[in-house]
Formats: structure tokens, sequence, C-alpha cells
């Protein structure tokens, strides 16, 4: 029975008979409105229709029978009215979309492209969707981009205009324009918030006309509409909460719906008729030339009256996810590795301290009893008062711990807040054991490479040692990794640090370059910094025409050049100095910093920076402490930097949030590489996305940047990276030519885990190409070999490039080097498993008999593969090695072998689970009778495209604990499947959560391998074919997997 409340509900027969048994006080039935009938009946019939078609899909139909389905009913309505014209609404047999039409003499085709080129919006231009800022949905401004690019006729209703917003979109607004395209723009001076270069940029523009309310106490205006007409009918509009501001249309938690006329034309149509009647309102004025004092006398008057105040960060006891992944790491990296050393690396400002606080809670919690003795060392008073304000915070203990440092003295040093001078003046290491603290932490821990923290190091044996820095990557060469086993144990990726609000947004623009440096000399991995100096400084005109270009491109991209305040990385001292000259002679003030400069002089630097004396400071070799200015907005890197550390710590020194700065601005200067030079790890640290790849991204603009971020590749220098990535990883002979300099450039021994790791690569990426012995054989760093296996193995290489349980991959490397000397039927069952789905997972097939001839040569043929074999080997090695959560057996009432949280290919699951025939299994789910198990294969983006609203919230996490699932749309909650997943725990059956993103791996090409969730419980459902259940997960999803499961979460 239906549940009591409001309704529209066309009555059907089965509704007819639930209602004839209501009396009539109890229901309120109208007729439909004759001049709405049409369009109810037919979003009735919509229903109805899609439930026929999809109920045809899930009975083993095609799209044909859904296209003879559609046809059937076509005919019907044309026998119906008898009228002709619907036979021409057929659908034609080929079940294709029109996406793009082109004139016969459309430019386009000049220059060699055809309709399918034409760029087009993610979303969808004949449905409507809703923007809301989460983080798996395309960026507002990326949308807009795409949308103007693809209009006749634009009109923009706003607030307000900032040129921090509006610069994101003005390529494509002055293509639009130049191109015949009307722009109608209407805004207002409200609060003082638009900037008079934004209006004047506009202005400039041809076809473009301004109108604007200086009246801001009498028209309010803060509807934000952007109305895209297309002349084939396809009109959009966005309309919400987003001005074009760099924070509204990228990164605010903006809500922003997008009606398409073919859905909601009445919508389309109100939105017209009422921006065409504010245009012709006497409110609005023409914006010309001459009305320019004018508008910026207003806005000044309008932002005497706005109080805007700084929001502060605030401490929460409990992990944010990002907080938390990195705690899954840590304690993967003692669980699994047992490394009780570990480095923690992460930008200035990301709340360090916070995670060191929370992981000796964990710590703690985890030894109840014990004193859990606390050493926390810093080099700066500051940083301790901070640090211990946080740890009380986190512990909830407001008497925990004491400072050593200046004229603080300790009454008991169990819990210890000291700096590194007061530990070295007071001889502290000779005054305790070695063993007396349980648990230290170096904050900063870039500077244990200097002498005075070596006794520290040296002397004491922690059963924990935590290290925190943002700069693990020191100017004198001294590395600090040998003390961590030469590994990081977890960052705080960039782009996740910008999502989190913990660090400012950037925008980053890469200029092609006039200086050609692909015949500059490389070695050990780098540009001989001479000859990059000499071509920078000494060059003549060509150094005078780059510093030139250096200056052009700042007046293009920067919003005021008063207000900058900026960062040159330079790369020598003779290079900072020759910017520093330049910019002077050409009025902007500017200074430059070396490694040599006292303290004194950075001091001065600072405070004339943020002060506003200089706009510049030309830096050389200083990262770390030299010049930590939070103000600086604007970052030059003038010269390559060969180094991801590196780079992300210059990056980093532009970062830091501070009052009045709305993001940062970097100009990169891109010219032709040697083609060892890495681009793609550069544009692959600044992504949100690591699945995508770097020459996707820049052939799509880049829609994987952080929130409120954005890359612009200039035309020639995204054309030098792409052909510098294709000449890199994008081939066989890119990753021969990487293999054959790979000890020149690294200093390390060729091998594959060192070869992924310098180069940042995914084994997938590898096995993509060929094997990586194979690899070497032609880089002539191996002897060449012959084996039947090769290319049987290179494929199953791929698929085991994503293992990451412990139990298999010890069971595999316990096995593989004595497959000659085992019984394999005399294995245990649950490595009988083990082994099948190994099997499967290599031959395609699981095996029958484990004695029979054909199983037995197949096996013996691996081992009788030494390269194939040695290989795999190391790959499994490699594979444990990257494991970064903690996987648990799952309890299913017999010797499983599927671990939680690990990854699993379809195949893999199935012949765990004792299923003979993995591949005859096309469906999501399977019913497992002798298990009592079912098994549900769940891909979050049904949808072959990285958005998709019509599907992609059928399946989704809502939190870390419940999961929302749709059913097959035949299954009815009261049919016997239904009713099995309502009452599975009374009649004894399990449900098996298997979750993957996308139904094909974007590194490989094949079938996404899946992450096992779990077992869930039953929690309560809506509806009926399909049925939408909520299920409840025995065992919470790790923060690594929630950002991927939570399709709702804001950035």
């Amino acid at each position: 029975m239906l549940p009591p409340g409001l309704y529209e509900q066309v009555i059907n027969n089965a509704l007819t008979r639930e209602l004839a048994e209501l009396p009539e006080a109890c229901k309120a039935v109208a007729p439909i409105d004759r001049a709405e009938a049409s369009q109810v009946l037919a979003q009735y019939l919509a229903d109805v229709v899609q439930k026929g078609l999809d109920n045809l899909l899930d009975n083993g139909g095609d799209i044909t029978s859904q296209v003879e389905l559609a046809n059937r009913i076509i005919e019907l309505i044309q026998n119906s009215t008898k009228e002709a014209d619907f036979a021409a609404l057929g659908v034609d047999r080929r079940a294709e979309q029109l996406l793009a039409l082109l004139r016969e003499r459309d430019p386009h085709l000049a220059s060699g492209k055809t309709a399918a080129d034409l760029e087009r919006p993610e979303t969808s231009i004949a449905r409507s969707s809703l923007f809301t800022g989460a983080v798996h949905e395309p960026q507002m401004y990326t949308e807009l981009k795409k949308e103007i690019a693809s209009s006749d006729r634009i009109d923009m209703l706003v607030s307000f205009i900032k040129w921090s917003g509006l610069r994101l979109l003005m390529d494509e607004l002055r293509e639009f324009t130049q191109n015949g395209g009307e722009l109608r723009i209407i805004t207002t001076s409200y609060m003082g918030a638009t900037d008079v270069k934004a209006i004047e940029e506009l202005r400039a523009l041809p076809n473009t006309r301004i109108k604007v309310s200086y009246d801001t106490r009498r028209t309010r205006l803060h509807a934000k509409t952007y109305v895209f007409y297309r002349d084939s009918g396809f009109t959009t509009a966005h309309v919400g909460s987003s001005n074009p501001s760099n924070a509204a249309i990228s990164s605010g938690l903006e809500w922003n719906v997008k009606v398409t006329r073919r859905d909601m034309p009445e919508t389309i149509s109100k939105i017209a008729a009422t921006f065409e009647s504010y245009w012709n309102s006497r409110e609005f004025e023409y914006y010309s030339e001459d009305q320019r004092e004018r508008l910026a006398r207003a806005l000044k008057a309008e932002k005497y009256f706005d109080a805007n105040c700084a929001s502060a960060y605030t401490l929460d006891i409990t992990p944010y996810s990002y907080q938390q992944e990195i705690l899954d790491k840590l304690e993967a990296e003692r669980a699994v590795r047992g490394h009780m050393r570990n480095l923690v690396v992460a930008a200035t400002g990301t709340g360090k301290t916070v995670i060191s606080a929370l992981d000796y809670k964990r710590f703690r919690r985890q030894n109840p009893g014990k004193p859990c003795r606390l050493l926390f060392v810093a080099h700066r008073e500051e940083i301790l008062r901070q640090s211990l304000y946080t740890f009380r915070a986190v512990l909830k203990d407001a008497n925990f711990g004491e400072l050593f440092v200046g004229r603080e003295r300790p009454e008991s040093i169990d819990y210890l807040f000291m700096s590194i001078q007061t530990f070295n003046s007071q001889d502290f290491a000779s005054k305790t054991e070695a063993d007396y603290y349980d648990y230290i932490v170096v904050d900063e821990f870039h500077h244990a490479a200097a002498p005075t923290y070596q006794k520290l190091l040296t002397y004491y044996q922690p059963s924990i040692l935590l290290g925190l820095t943002a700069t693990p990557e020191r100017m004198d060469g001294k590395s600090i990794l040998p003390w961590f086993g030469n590994r990081i144990a977890a960052e705080i990726r960039l782009p996740e640090a910008i999502d989190r609000k913990l660090l400012c947004p950037f925008q980053y623009f890469g200029v092609t370059d006039t200086i050609d440096l692909d015949g500059l000399k490389w070695s050990a991995g780098g540009y001989d910094k001479g000859e990059l100096s000499r071509v920078y400084t000494l060059s003549g005109a060509a150094a005078n025409r780059r510093a030139d270009l250096v200056v052009q491109s700042l007046l293009k991209y920067v919003t005021d050049l008063d207000e900058v305040k900026g960062l040159g990385f330079c790369v020598s001292v003779e290079h900072a100095e020759f910017m520093r000259r330049y910019f002077n002679s050409h009025g902007i003030p500017s200074i430059f910093l070396t490694g040599k400069s006292s303290d004194e002089e950075r001091r001065t630097a600072k405070g004339k920076l943020t002060g506003g004396e200089i706009r510049f400071i030309f830096v050389v070799d200083i990262y770390n402490e030299g010049v930590d200015i939070p103000e600086v907005n604007t970052v030059l890197f003038l010269r390559p930097t060969e180094s991801l550390t590196v780079f992300l710590q210059q990056l980093g020194r532009g970062l830091r949030l501070a009052e009045d700065k709305e993001c940062l601005t970097v100009l990169d200067f891109i010219g032709q590489a040697n083609k060892r030079y890495n681009f793609e790890e550069k544009f692959a640290a600044l992504l949100s996305n690591t699945e995508r790849s770097v020459a996707r991204e820049i052939r799509d603009g880049f829609v994987s940047a952080p929130k409120g971020c954005y890359i612009q590749l200039e035309k020639l220098a995204a054309r030098y990276i792409l052909e510098n990535i294709r000449a890199s990883y994008g081939s066989t002979a890119g990753l021969v030519a990487r293999a054959s300099e790979f000890t020149d450039d690294s200093g390390l021994k060729l091998t594959l885990a060192n070869f992924l790791g310098y180069y940042h690569l995914d084994a997938r990426a590898l096995y993509k190409f060929a094997s990586f012995s194979r690899i070497c054989a032609r880089a002539g760093t191996r002897e060449d070999f012959n084996e039947p296996l090769e290319e049987t193995m290179t494929k199953a290489f791929a698929k085991l490039s994503v293992i990451d349980s412990r139990h298999w991959i010890d069971f595999l490397l316990k096995l593989l080097p004595q497959l000659d000397d085992t019984d394999f039927g005399a294995l245990p069952p649950v490595e009988r498993r083990m082994l099948q789905m190994f099997y499967v997972t290599v031959w395609g097939e699981t095996a029958e008999d484990w004695a029979s001839d054909k199983v037995l040569d197949r096996l013996y043929a691996l081992s009788d593969s030494p390269v194939m074999l040695g290989e795999l080997i190391e790959l499994l090695r490699y594979r444990y090695e990257q494991i970064d959560f903690i996987d648990e057996p799952v309890e299913l009432g017999f010797d499983c072998p599927l671990d939680l949280h690990c990854t699993y290919t379809r195949d893999q699951i199935l012949s765990a689970l004792d299923f003979a025939k993995p591949s005859t299994v096309r469906e999501g789910v399977k019913w497992l009778p002798e298990k009592e198990l079912d098994v549900f294969f769940v891909t979050l983006n049904k949808s072959d495209k990285d958005y998709s609203p019509t599907t992609m919230y059928n399946d989704y996490s809502i939190s870390e604990s419940l999961f929302h699932w749709q059913s097959q749309s035949t299954t009815a909650a009261d049919s016997p499947t239904g009713q099995r997943y309502i009452h599975h725990r009374e009649r004894g059956s399990r449900v098996l959560l298997f979750v993957r993103e996308y139904k094909t791996d974007r590194l490989t090409g094949g079938a996404e391998a899946y992450t096992f969730l779990g077992s869930a419980n039953y929690v309560r459902h809506e509806g009926s074919r399909p049925m939408n259940i909520i299920w409840q997960l025995d065992r919470p999803i790790p923060a690594k997997f929630l950002k991927k499961t939570n399709k709702l979460a804001a950035g």
C-alpha cells in the first residue's frame, strides 16, 4: 500500500484497486488537466518504457531488442493517430545518436577537423543535472568553458565578476565572440566585489554588451545564471549560486542546476523571458568606455561597507579522512612490514602535528597499562607550544605533557616537548636510558641531517620514531631517508590538501618558453646547471628575449601587478641577479637571495615583500626556512626542476593560506625539453584523479585539477609536453630508452622496483607494452632470452599488478620457487583455492584436476621459464612493499582466501569461492547456493564517461559503514530473490560486496579489478523492480577507498 502524503501520480490499474479500498475522505483525486495531459502521460509512459527496456537487458536482450521495442511503440502511435509523419520517427536499427553537425564550408573542416572533434560539455545537453562541488563531478569552470565553445548565443546574469574567475573563461569567450557569437552580460557593483579589470576585458570583446546596476541598495541582484543558446535546439542554462570568481566556479560549496531545453523547456523559456525583462529595465545601464571611473567609484563605495573575516582553522579531535588515510598507512608500515621508524611528508599548514597526536593516541590505546612515554622534539619554541596544545586537545587531557625549552623547566620528563637546543645544552641523553621513551616525534625532520640531531637519533631506541617534514629533499644533498629505510611512509598529496582547504588553490599557466633545452647536456638525472645558467643569462639577445617573455606573461596573467608578492626560482646566482636587474629596469622592484644570504637579509627581504616595497624575490637553493612567506601569491618557475620533490617544495612556498589571498598564480615556462625530462610525474602530482593519464588531462582541459585550481597550457607548451610523454612512457621504445639510461639518471641498480619507484610509474602502465625483462633486453641491460610463456605471463603481470593481499602474496612467494617439488592436490583447501586464483589469472580457466597432464605441463613450464618466473617473484615482492592498509580475513564458514579490502579480478573472486566457470558470469550478481552466498559485483560508474548523473548514483557509499545498492531492474521486493536479500540473516545466507570504480581499467584497457568491502547486512529498502537497498557493512570502508565510493562527498 502506498504511504500517506502528497502525490501527482497517474492512476494505473494497480493503484485503482488500492484506492477502491479507501474511504473517499482519505483520498484526493482529480482529472488530468487537458492542457498538461500529453506531458503528464508522456512522463508516466517514459518511466514504464524505461523499465521495459531495462527488463529486456536484464533478460539477456541487447540494444537491438530495445530498438525493436521502441519501434513497435512508435508503430502503435502511428496506427492510432493515422499520421504518416510518425513513420519517420522510427529508430534506425544501427542505434546511434547524432552528436554534431558542421556546415559544408565550416572553418573546422579547412583545418582538418571533423564534426566529431567539436568540443562538448561533460554533462548531457539533453538532460538536466546538478553540480554540488562533489569530488567526482566535473568542475563548474571546465563545464562553462565547454558550454561556451559549443554555443551560438550566451546570456550571463551575475551579482559580480572577479578577474580570477573570468580569466579561466577568457580564451573561450574571446574565440566565441570573434567567431560571431553574441554575448550579453548583466551585473552589479554589489559589495564592491567586481574587478574593474574583468569588466574592461569583457568590454573589449567584439559582439559583447554589458549592463550594470550601480544602485545595489535597490537592486539586490543575487541571481547567478549562464544561458547557452544553441540553434540546434539543445539550449542549456546553469542556474545557482556561482558568480564568476575563482572560488565560486571551481572550489566553493556552490550548488548549480544545469537545465536543458530538451527536458525542461518551460524553465528555459522562463529564464529567457526573465533575462529579457531585466535587460530592458531602467535599473540596468549600458557599460561603455566612459563608464570606467563611475564603476570604480561605485565599487569603492560598496567595499567601504563590506566586513570580511578570515575563517580560522579549528582543531577537531576526530581525524578527517585525509588524516585517517595517513594513520592507516602508518599502521600498515608497522604491521605489514615491521617498519617502526616512519616519515610523514606534508606541506606546511596541513596539520602534521595533529596526525602525530592521533597516532600517539592510538599507540596508547594499543598499549594499555604501559607508560607510553613521549618525547616531542622541534627546533623552535612556538612549534613546541602549539604541539603541546594539539596533543592536549586530541588526548582531551589539559594536564598532559610539559615544555623543556628556554626558561621552561619540567617537573616530570615522561611526556616532554623539548627543543633540540635544550637537548644538547642539557646533555639530556646522558640522563636517560636509551629505551626510556616509547614514542619519539621529531618535527621538521629535514633538520635532522644536521650534527645537532645525531646524538638524539643514534642514542634512543623507542618503539616508534615518527618524523614530520614538509621538505624531505635538502639543498645540501644530505638525505634524511636513510633514517627510515629510504622510504616515505605517507604523504598528504597536494590536491588532497587543497581540496581540504589546508592550502590555497593555484592557477597554473604553462607558458611557451623561447629557449630550446633539447640539446643541453644531460647527466645524473638532470640538466647541467652551468649550461642552464649560461643560456638564461649569458646568451645575449636570447636571454633578454626570454626575460621579456617573463615580464609580458606577468602582465597577461596577473590581475594587478601592484598587488603581486612573488617568488622567482632561478638556476644560479647569476641567473637570479640577471632577473633582478631586468625586472628593476622594467619598473618591477625586485631583489634576489641565495643560500649564502644571512638571516638578517632574509628577514629584511620578507618585510619588503609583504610591505609592498618590492614585488619579487628571486631565489636560488632556498626552499626550507629561507623564504617562508605565507603572503606570496605569485610563483615563477624560471628553470626546469627535475626533482618532483623539489618542484612540490617550491610550489608549496606559495600555497600557504593568508588573509585576502584568493589563490596562487603560477607561471611555468615550458620549452622543448630533453626527452628524459619527466613532465608526466610533475603534472600527475597536481591532479586529484590519479587514474587518468596526463596526456588525456591535457586533451580534456585538466578536468581533474583540485577544487578551486586551474591548469592552462599554451598551445606550443602543451605540444612539447605531449611529445615528451609519448617519447618517454607512451610506447615500448620510450620505456626501453628509460631503461637504458636508468643507472646514469638515478645512480640505482636497474630493478623492477627501482624503475617503477624512480619514475613514479604504475606497473600496469609498463605491462601494457611488454614485460620488464623484455624492455631490459631491448635496452641492452640484460641478456636476450626466449621463453614460450612470455606473452602469456606478460598479460598475467598486468592483472597481478594490483595484487595487494599479504596472505596470497606470501603463499605465491613460498610456492613459486618449488613448483617442481609440490604435490598440488595435497595442498590444504585454502592454499588450493589460492593456487586456483593464480591459475585462472595466468591461463584464463580454472584447473579441474591438479593431477592432469594439461595443468601440470602449464605449471612446470612456468618453473622452466627462469626469466618470467624471476620477474613474477620480483613483481610480487614489489607489490607487497606497496601495501598501505591492513587486510583481515572474512569469516564465511569455510577457508576462504579472500581478505578484506584487498583487490581481485572477477575470475579470482569466483575461483576463490569454488565456482568453476567464472567466465560464464556476466551479470552483476551471483547466487552461490552451496556456499549460501550472494556475491555483488558493483561498478560505481556504469557509464564509460567519467561523470554520468543518470547512472552514478545507483550504487555508492553513504558513509564508511552504509552502502546504497540498486538491484537489477527485474528484482521485485516480493520475489524469491528480493526476499532472500531482505531476510538473509534469518535464512543463514551472507551478502558479499565487491566494488570497482569503472568497468574498464584506465591504464590497461582491460576489465578493472574489484575491492572486497566484506560482508553486509540488510538495513532497509525502497522501491521494487529495481529495489534500492541500504546495506550495513560489517567493517567500515577505509579512508583510501571511501573517497571513491562516496560520490556525494564535496571537495
